[in-house]
């Protein structure tokens, strides 16, 4: 809210749902230092995910997805307010990993986008569900069993584990082209990209949950 400003009125429901009660004023927060003076490295990482263990273990890319929050317009006369929204839109996750020469790790994704698309028969899908690579218990799984978790855990300058990014309820629907070219000269071996939707992803200390 533009505080201050007599010529905008106040939209009370908004305010009252964002500020906080009374009872648990944040008074007396403090706000600490930057002890850590190294930088963060991208080459540091290690990428795991529950049910394409081998798309993991090739990895060689992985981003910390972006987020964006929805904002609003608040009409006056003299200029629109914007403000903030209250729906964060999360960016996709990519992923892009080496082929292995037998394809083993992506068929891990080509038969997971098959599974949910199921686009010869329903048993596909059927199928899939009963795969228990990946699921830790699948005893205790409720509903659909078609997403996985997955963790990227970052390390520090001295290559330990720093922090990790928890992301719930992976499941990929975009898997990039492998095109073979016999003109090109030198060895290079191929790449492939991922594409996941998530349902909401959580950056948290190594010891944390």
């Amino acid at each position: 809210m533009a505080a201050g400003n007599p010529n905008l009125k106040s939209t009370s429901t908004v305010a009252q749902v964002r500020r906080r009660p009374d009872a648990r004023s944040n008074v007396g927060i403090s706000r600490e230092q930057i002890e850590n003076r190294n930088f963060l490295q991208p080459q540091g990482f290690k990428f795991n995910i529950s049910r394409a263990p081998n798309v993991a273990y090739f990895g060689n890319a992985v981003d910390i997805p972006a987020l964006n929050l929805r904002t609003t317009i608040q009409q006056n006369f003299l200029k629109d307010i914007p403000q903030p929204g209250e729906i964060i839109d999360f960016d996709d996750l990519t992923v892009r990993f080496l082929v292995d020469e037998d394809l083993a790790n992506y068929m891990e994704i080509q038969n997971w986008i098959r599974g949910l698309g199921f686009p010869e028969s329903l048993d596909q899908i059927y199928d899939f569900q009963d795969q228990t690579v990946g699921v830790a218990d699948p005893s205790l799984q409720t509903g659909m069993n078609i997403y996985s978790d997955g963790t990227l855990t970052v390390l520090d300058a001295q290559n330990q584990p720093n922090f990790k990014v928890v992301f719930q309820d992976l499941f990929p629907y975009s898997l990039s082209t492998i095109e073979f070219d016999a003109t090109v000269s030198d060895v290079q071996y191929f790449t492939a990209e991922v594409l996941f939707k998530y349902t909401i992803y959580h950056i948290r200390d190594i010891g944390c949950c």
